[in-house]
C-alpha cells in the first residue's frame, strides 16, 4: 500500500503495472487503494470479456477509451480524482499497448494494470509499452504482515525497532518462534492466512492450499505453450524432491531419468516468468558484482510461498507442535524456502557458494558494497562449518548465520533469529 501511494503521488508517475503469482492479493490491495485514495474506481476485467477487449481493438486512443470507459462503466472518469483498473490485462494484448499512449498523451489519469502471469505474457505482446510504465510486484505476506493479520502488530513494531545486537527477553522470542512456525505451515497465502485467523483450523488452511495449486496447474493447461505443458507440470512436481535431497542444487534426472538441460529450461523458465518459483544461482568467488560470477547453469529453486511447499509435500500439521521438527522437515528446506522468500521481498538477488564438496553457504547476499555469507540452520546446533571455511577462504567482515536461537553477535558471526531476517538490512548496519 505504502509503495501503491508512492506511485500515485510521484513527480514523473506513468501507468503501473502490478505483478505476482495468482492469488496473492493483487485485485483486493488495488480495489482498496481506490477506495482509500481516490474519490471513485473504475474497475475493468479482462478474463473472458471479448466485448471489453473490442473496444481495444477498435482504438487506441485515450481520449476516444475514456469516453468508452466512462458510458461502459457509468462512472466519470476524472484526472487525479479516478483510479482506473485493468485487471487480468494479460488477455488483451490491446490493452496492454493502450498503456503507452497513456503515458505520453493523458499522463493526468491514474491507472494500474494487474494480472497473474504478466511477466510470461509480456515477452509475446507486440509492441509493448517499453519504458512507459512503472513496475512493482506484490508477494504471499511476509511473517511481519502474518503478524499484523495475527493482531501482533506491537509485537512486529517492537522487534522492527529493536536496534541493539543483543538477545531479546525470552518470552518475546519464544512467543515469536511460536508466530514463526504457525506461519511456516500456514505460509503468506491471503486466503490461507485469512481461514485460519478465522478457524484455527490448518486441515481448511491446507484444502485452500491445495486449491491454490490446482489452480495453478489449470493455468499450465490453460495459459502454457502446448508442447511445454507437461513439462511445466514434471519440473513443477519435482520441487519437493529436489529440495529433500541434502545437496539441493537442481538435479534434471530427478525430474526423469535421463532428462537433459535443454529440454526443460524453457519449462523452468516459464515457471520464473509467472512468479510461481525462485532461483538461487551458484557463485564461484564472492566478488562484487556478484551476477558477474555467477554459473546460472547451477542452481537451486524454491517455490515462491513457504505454505504451498508444505501443501506439496504433505508436511503433517502435527509437526508446528514439536520443538524443532518443522524447521528439520526436508533437510531444512522448509525453512530455506523461508528465507529465499525474504531475501526477495526485502530486494536482494539469490546466490548461493560451494567448495567443490567442502562446504556450501546457502545464500550470499549483497549490500553497500560488501558481500556477506548467510547460512541458515534448521535447529539450535552452533557448528558452522561451511561458514567457517568461507570465512577462512574470503574473510568477510561479517558472517550471517541465521536459526530459531535468539539474536546475538559473537565476534563476526551474527547469530539472526529466523524470525528477524525481514530486519537483516536493519541488522548489518547496526553491527558496527
Amino acid at each position: 500500500m505504502e509503495s501503491l501511494r508512492a506511485w500515485k503521488h510521484g513527480p514523473d508517475r506513468k501507468p503501473l503495472l502490478l505483478m505476482g503469482a495468482r492469488q496473492v492479493g493483487k485485485t483486493f490491495i488495488l480495489k482498496k487503494f481506490g477506495e482509500g485514495e481516490y474519490e471513485n474506481t473504475v474497475y475493468l476485467n479482462f478474463e473472458n470479456n471479448q466485448p471489453l477487449c473490442k473496444l481495444f481493438e477498435e482504438s487506441l486512443d485515450p481520449k476516444v477509451l475514456l469516453k468508452v470507459l466512462s458510458i461502459e462503466s457509468n462512472s466519470v472518469i476524472t484526472p487525479g480524482k479516478t483510479l482506473l483498473i485493468f485487471d487480468e490485462v494479460q488477455e488483451c494484448p490491446k490493452a496492454l499497448n493502450s498503456l503507452k499512449y497513456f503515458c505520453e498523451e493523458a499522463p493526468e489519469i491514474h491507472i494500474v494494470a494487474a494480472g497473474s502471469l504478466l511477466g510470461v505474457k509480456l515477452k509475446h505482446v507486440k509492441g509493448f509499452p517499453v519504458g512507459k510504465v512503472e513496475f512493482l510486484t506484490l508477494y504471499p505476506m511476509s511473517f511481519f504482515e502474518y503478524l499484523d493479520a495475527q493482531n501482533q502488530s506491537m509485537l512486529r513494531e517492537y522487534v522492527e525497532k529493536y536496534e541493539k545486537i543483543e538477545p531479546l527477553p525470552t518470552p518475546l522470542h519464544d512467543k515469536l518462534l511460536n508466530h514463526f512456525k504457525e506461519y511456516l505451515f500456514v505460509g503468506g497465502m491471503p486466503e490461507a492466512v485469512a481461514a485460519y485467523l478465522k478457524t484455527q483450523n490448518l486441515s481448511k488452511v491446507r484444502e485452500i492450499q491445495n486449491a491454490i495449486l490446482n489452480a495453478y496447474a489449470l493455468d499450465f493447461a490453460k495459459h502454457a505453450p502446448k508442447d511445454q505443458i507437461m513439462k511445466i507440470n514434471q519440473v513443477w512436481a519435482s520441487i519437493p524432491s529436489q529440495l529433500a535431497k541434502e545437496n539441493k542444487k537442481f538435479i534434471y534426472s530427478v525430474i526423469r531419468v535421463g532428462a537433459r538441460a535443454r529440454e526443460f529450461e524453457g519449462a523452468l523458465q516459464w515457471l520464473l516468468e509467472a512468479g510461481l518459483i525462485h532461483k538461487v544461482s551458484l557463485i564461484s568467488t564472492p566478488k562484487i558484482p556478484l551476477s558477474a560470477y555467477a554459473d546460472f547453469s547451477i542452481f537451486k529453486i524454491y517455490l515462491v510461498d513457504v505454505g504451498l511447499l508444505g501443501a506439496m509435500s504433505n508436511l503433517d500439521p502435527k509437526a508446528i507442535l514439536h520443538e524443532n521438527e518443522l524447521f528439520q522437515e526436508f533437510k531444512g528446506s522448509i525453512t530455506e524456502n523461508y528465507i529465499a522468500e525474504e531475501l526477495v521481498h526485502s530486494g536482494y538477488r539469490l546466490y548461493y557458494w560451494a567448495s567443490e564438496g567442502r562446504a556450501e553457504v546457502d545464500y550470499i547476499i549483497e549490500q553497500e558494497g560488501l558481500i556477506y555469507p548467510l547460512e541458515v540452520k534448521s535447529g539450535n546446533s552452533s557448528k558452522k562449518k561451511s561458514l567457517k571455511v568461507y570465512g577462512d577462504t574470503f574473510h568477510p567482515t561479517m558472517l550471517i548465520r541465521s536459526s530459531p536461537m535468539n539474536l546475538r553477535k559473537d565476534g563476526k558471526v551474527l547469530s539472526c533469529p529466523l524470525y528477524l531476517i525481514e530486519e537483516l538490512k536493519t541488522l548489518l548496519t547496526s553491527s558496527y
